[in-house]
């Protein structure tokens, strides 16, 4: 159903999230009342949480914060331990996260606390980490538990909940003559070689060599899209997921282009991602396709915060949707020998550590939580924010199915690396060779799973 008024993005927001907790009623804003008065968090039993200074052990939290392990981190812990004295919290940070995670838990030996990795088949959760809780009872002090849930029960709850787009240089553009925020894919285009012209910064960053920011892309697919049933409802139901015309297709074209004329670094194999935030703040590089994670690790190293804006990726879609989505989950791990000490940890740096909008940059996901500053930008906007519709009854975690049976890794970088690969000349094979690869390997693997 077409909508001819446009949203205003904050208010849109703050509706979604008012709908979310309208299905708990009182009982829900009660919880998220009690989680910011310090009663964070349920054990399974449905017990009382024992008394901080009973639960004791020594748990390791494995990070991919590798910039602040040293410094904010600790001092998490150091307040943690006011309330939970007799917990020893050590910090691991992997700068490769999901490469790393992925091959740690081979063995038992992964960790108490972590992040649940996305290239963990949805479905084998259960096998790694330890159940927090049902979703229908958890569901009144979270949102965003959907994503990491089996059967019912949730294994891992968001440690932010992010929006996506393009973090940008507002100086860098301005500086090129571009003032206004390009909607479409040829006025982003046009804007970044505005940039190359003007030769004082990288139009747009790529971040291969570390190949997990590649992955940042697929979380534009809604904007691309421009309907929120796109990622749960209607993907998996086609068979026309990589062709012309279509989200998927339209989105890695932008990525295809940008490399193919240049508007990127000039050997993006020697890319760096920390020293890319410092060169972003600086203005030695116009944009980067990030979630809204990042938006205070790069304020954090400007000059001039405001330099450092956050734009809608461009779309054709007459309406324009930045996504809601989990950032990564946080679980316990099914092998940890403090499992208490360990959902003590969980329970207290989702509810009191600030994490969520101080660092991650996004919104808590705590149901009452306030909103955060770096969303004051879209006030007044057409801009929506707006979670993805579920999937439907009996299709939960399809598209994750269909995308592990044909190894297309829709999460993971390899065919994003493939794509620039081709486009640097690297690879003699056009994009619409990987298109039409990547699409028949959709459709086969869809007809096992859809009848």
């Amino acid at each position: 159903m077409k909508k001819n008024k446009a949203f205003i993005g904050l208010l849109a927001l703050m509706l979604v999230l008012t709908l979310l907790a309208g299905c708990g009623g009182n009982n829900r804003n009660n919880a998220a009342q009690n989680n910011a008065a310090g009663n964070a968090g349920t054990a399974n039993s449905g017990t009382e949480q024992t008394a901080g200074r009973d639960i004791s052990g020594e748990i390791t939290v494995i990070t991919q914060r590798t910039d602040i392990v040293d410094t904010v981190f600790k001092d998490y812990a150091a307040e943690f331990n006011k309330e939970y004295p007799n917990v020893k919290v050590n910090f691991q940070a992997l700068s490769d996260y999901e490469g790393q995670i992925t091959v740690r838990m081979n063995s038992d030996d992964y960790g108490d606390v972590l992040l649940l990795p996305t290239s963990i088949p949805l479905a084998d959760t259960p096998e790694f980490f330890e159940p927090l809780g049902t979703l229908e009872e958890m569901s009144k002090q979270y949102i965003g538990l959907e994503e990491r849930t089996v059967d019912g029960k949730v294994y891992g709850i968001p440690i932010a909940v992010n929006f996506s787009g393009i973090l940008y240089n507002k100086k860098v553009f301005n500086d090129a003559g571009v003032t206004t925020t390009p909607r479409t894919p040829d006025e982003f285009l046009a804007a970044l070689h505005k940039i190359k012209e003007k030769g004082d910064a990288i139009p747009l960053y790529s971040n291969y060599a570390d190949s997990w920011p590649l992955t940042q892309w697929e979380a534009v697919l809604t904007t691309v899209a421009g309907d929120v049933d796109y990622v749960n409802v209607i993907q998996p139901n086609t068979d026309d997921n990589f062709v012309p015309g279509q989200p998927h297709y339209e989105l890695y074209k932008v990525m295809y282009d940008t490399a193919k004329q240049g508007l990127i670094e000039d050997d993006p194999t020697t890319t760096n991602w920390e020293a890319s935030k410092a060169d972003m703040a600086n203005g030695k590089i116009g944009a980067m396709v990030l979630g809204s994670w990042a938006i205070g690790q790069v304020q954090g190293l400007a000059e001039n915060p405001d330099d450092i804006a956050y734009m809608p990726f461009p779309t054709n879609a007459k309406e324009i949707i930045m996504p809601l989505a989990d950032d990564y989950t946080l679980g316990i791990s099914k092998h940890s020998k403090h499992k208490e000490a360990a959902r003590a940890w969980v329970d207290w740096f989702i509810n009191k550590s600030g994490y969520p909008t101080e660092q991650a940059g996004g919104i808590s996901p705590v149901v009452g939580a306030p909103l955060p500053e770096s969303l004051k930008q879209f006030e007044g906007t057409d801009v929506k924010f707006e979670l993805q519709t579920p999937a439907k009854p009996g299709q939960e975690g399809l598209v994750d199915k269909i995308d592990k049976d044909a190894e297309i890794g829709l999460w993971q970088p390899e065919f994003k690396k493939r794509i620039m690969e081709a486009a640097i000349g690297n690879l003699n094979e056009s994009y619409d060779d990987i298109m039409k690869d990547l699409n028949d390997a959709w459709v086969k693997s869809r007809a096992k799973f859809v009848k």
